[in-house]
């Protein structure tokens, strides 16, 4: 569980691997675009920031976060991306269509990953709240953006290294 009011975002930049060789795609969700952009953002800035060139970073939009784990598997059948973050939000209404669409994202994004052998970072807000995904776009508990792009790249770098 998050602590209030911390921004858990904060990294060792010294820690992360130069993304200089490496070519990322990212899937956004339409959906819930306030939020989601936000998301992207984060993630793009912390992939520049760590290195990757701008023209290797391949950003892509999918109508929801349903058709996240899709638009991930294109984007990996590429042999050029080396990684891919699914970026979206999914936000409690009164019915149980949030539990179906939040389970078959996280396990279609992890399944792409398996079947790729490429990383396939999930960065899908379940909140129960707007405020809560506020918060976590790039509000008081930081940007998942850029912990998702953080994770893509360690994973990209383990790969390479094992």
């Amino acid at each position: 569980m998050a602590t209030i009011n911390k921004n858990l975002s904060h990294y060792d930049k010294n820690s992360i691997p130069n993304g200089a060789d490496f070519k990322v795609g990212i899937v956004v969700s339409e959906w819930n675009d306030n939020i989601t952009l936000n998301l992207l953002k984060g993630a793009k800035e912390a992939l520049i920031e760590n290195g990757v060139k701008e023209d290797n970073i391949h950003v892509h939009f999918a109508p929801g976060s349903f058709e996240l784990s899709l638009g991930s598997q294109w984007l990996l059948e590429k042999d050029e991306i080396d990684g891919v973050v699914a970026i979206g939000s999914v936000i409690q209404g009164e019915t149980k269509h949030f539990d179906f669409v939040c389970d078959a994202t996280a396990q279609g994004i992890k399944d792409v990953g398996l079947k790729y052998n490429k990383p396939a970072i999930f960065c899908v807000l379940t909140d129960n709240t707007m405020q809560q995904a506020i918060d976590r776009s790039g509000g008081k508990h930081g940007n998942k953006g850029i912990e998702a792009a953080i994770a893509c790249l360690k994973m990209i770098q383990l790969k390479k290294t094992i």
